[in-house]
């Protein structure tokens, strides 16, 4: 029995029957023609398919560049950027960490050396976070070690008790492994770089990107409710957690 073809489609048919343009690459049955966007595509009849799937939505890009002791950056992470993670799909938003700040890289006979803001419990801080960072791999894996670090005790002594909690699939003297050898001085070189080429060049910190761009209106904007400018900026289907209100202004930021 040939199978049943619904009215819309056969309204779809007399639209772009012969005569009114289907695609010479359309080798399609009618009744697939609104079966998938792509055979729609091919058959140039997208328009007259409206029950099609939307095409995902480019995330949110959002970088941060801070440095692990800073009190504003570490509020930042763990008040607005850890919440809003927690709280969207992961399709939507997309977060890349720098931990390096207001750090000054130097050549020292030969070998690249560090000085820290606020010194060198923080430049070990940097370089335990990038450390994770490269042995977790996974975003949503060392996210949640690095949000039990800033918002402990100490970042630098907390190292083994948060990756019990985490992510204790990770081997923490790999992590130390790095932190002491030419990994780790590699890791923070690449983080120099990336925030020595930021443009405009950074201020302060935390420093944040939104879709590769920096400007005093996002950063404020991102600062007052990141939830709410996340929320904003995405253009696919808004999940609930956009109905939220502003949160309050923070710190104000570590400058160099």
């Amino acid at each position: 029995m040939a199978p049943t073809v619904p009215l819309a489609v056969l309204a779809l048919v007399a639209l772009v029957a012969p005569g009114l343009g289907v695609a010479p690459a359309c080798d399609y049955p009618a009744h697939r023609w609104c079966s998938s966007r792509d055979i729609a595509a091919a058959c140039q009849v997208e328009s007259r398919c409206p029950n099609l799937p939307r095409p995902a939505a480019a995330p949110v890009e959002l970088s941060l560049y801070y440095e692990s002791l800073c009190p504003a950056c570490r509020e930042f992470l763990v008040m607005k950027l850890f919440s809003t993670w927690l709280l969207l799909p992961e399709e939507m938003l997309n977060i890349t960490l720098v931990p390096y700040g207001n750090a000054q890289e130097r050549n020292v006979s030969g070998k690249l050396d560090f000085q820290c803001q606020h010194g060198p419990e923080e430049c070990l801080g940097n370089m335990i976070e990038a450390c994770l960072m490269d042995e977790a791999k996974n975003f949503s894996t060392y996210f949640p070690v690095i949000f039990c670090l800033e918002s402990g005790s100490s970042v630098t002594k907390n190292l083994e008790a948060c990756l019990q909690i985490y992510a204790p699939e990770l081997d923490s003297g790999r992590i130390a492994t790095c932190v002491q050898g030419d990994t780790g001085v590699a890791l923070m070189h690449h983080n120099a770089q990336l925030t020595e080429a930021l443009d405009p060049p950074h201020q302060y910190v935390p420093w944040i990107t939104i879709n590769g761009k920096h400007t005093d209106e996002l950063q404020a904007q991102a600062e007052e409710s990141l939830l709410g400018l996340v929320c904003h900026l995405y253009q696919g289907e808004k999940p609930k957690a956009c109905g939220g209100s502003k949160a309050p202004k923070i710190l104000s930021g570590c400058r160099r």
